[in-house]
């Protein structure tokens, strides 16, 4: 999406929530390979560092053509992420 600024803004409305920069979220959710480590550990975590966690892992796999982190379940994913 361009918002009227033109500035792009990538987006993916499956989990979107609007939160208070100060606040802190406790959701589990998510594609497991794009997870950051907050969210694996379930803990508290505050939105806009996990989106750019987020976009690291998006930005890595269109680099590198695969994802930085690998499991054969989302257990050994969830450990490597950590």
């Amino acid at each position: 999406m361009i918002n009227e600024e033109n500035v792009i803004k990538i987006i993916d409305f499956g989990f979107s929530v609007t939160m208070p920069k100060n606040k802190k979220l406790n959701i589990f959710c998510g594609t497991p390979s794009y997870m950051a480590p907050e969210i694996v550990r379930r803990k508290p975590y505050y939105g806009q560092p996990t989106d750019v966690w987020a976009l690291g892992i998006l930005l890595y796999a269109l680099v590198c053509g695969k994802f930085p982190f690998k499991g054969q379940r989302n257990r050994q994913l969830f450990k490597r992420i950590t």
